[in-house]
Order: structure tokens, then C-alpha cells, then sequence
């Protein structure tokens, strides 16, 4: 097994392919953007991958911004594939983005949980994460 980040020269199809399917784990309603794509300024994103045998069986993603209160990083699309549940993958990935985090000199790193998912919460809070006493809204610009 090897967690890593991935560089934007180690994009493939069929590492593409297998993205693709594996988010649908995590949301089959939501549009997928190409990795060529949202890794086109690689400084703003981090993608942290779990492979096993050269198959894509965990991801996690950290985008990174700068705004007036700090620079942030915001952890986003968590998912490891059903069959690899439970073996520490998913830490393993966010352990990776929080170093990453820290080498960037972020002030914060945010993230935002469903209430049901409490194994993902478990782990969050394991990691340090808390939660802030705030409410989400979302505007959706495109149908």
C-alpha cells in the first residue's frame, strides 16, 4: 500500500477512470471535474492517494486559499473504497494533508461533515478537528 500526494505529471486515463468511480462512493449526484483540471495550479490543491497494487483505493483533498483572516486550507472529498473500510486508511490520508498543511504554514484547516457519517466525524475529531459553532450556506450557481 502507498499514500502519497499526487503530481500533475502522474495523472492518467485510467488513474483518471478509477477516480471517477471511486468518488461515486462518495457522491454519485455531484459533477466530477477532470484532475487535470483542478490540479492545473497545483499550489492551490493538495490530492492525497492511496494505492494498492497500482489501484486507486483512497483519496482525500485539501485546497488552500489566502483571504484577510489567514491562510486556510479546506479538506474536501474523503473517501476510501467500501471494501478498504476500517484500516486506517482514511487517517492516513489526513495525516498527510495536516504535514502538508503545516509545511504550507496554514493558520487553519476547515472541513465540513454530514451529521450521519460518524465514523468520517470520529476520525475528524480524533485528528484535532472541532466543531465550530457556525452554519453552512450554499448558494448552487449552476443547475
Amino acid at each position: 500500500m502507498e499514500i502519497k500526494l499526487l503530481l500533475q505529471n502522474e495523472i492518467t486515463e485510467e488513474l483518471q477512470h478509477q477516480l471517477s468511480k471511486l468518488y461515486l462512493q462518495l457522491n454519485s449526484e455531484l459533477k466530477q471535474l477532470p484532475l487535470a483540471t483542478i490540479l492545473a495550479v497545483p499550489e492551490n490543491l493538495d490530492v492525497a492517494i492511496c494505492l494498492e497494487d497500482e489501484i486507486l483505493i483512497g483519496m482525500a483533498m485539501m485546497a488552500k486559499y489566502k483571504v484577510v483572516s489567514g491562510h486556510k486550507g479546506m479538506i474536501e472529498d474523503v473517501v476510501v473504497s467500501q471494501d478498504h473500510r476500517g484500516k486506517g486508511i482514511g487517517r492516513k490520508l489526513m495525516e498527510l494533508l495536516l504535514q502538508r498543511a503545516k509545511e504550507c504554514e496554514l493558520d487553519d484547516v476547515l472541513l465540513f461533515s454530514g451529521h450521519h457519517r460518524t465514523a468520517a466525524i470520529g476520525l475528524y475529531k480524533s485528528l484535532g478537528f472541532t466543531l465550530k459553532n457556525s452554519g453552512l450556506y450554499v448558494r448552487k450557481m449552476k443547475a
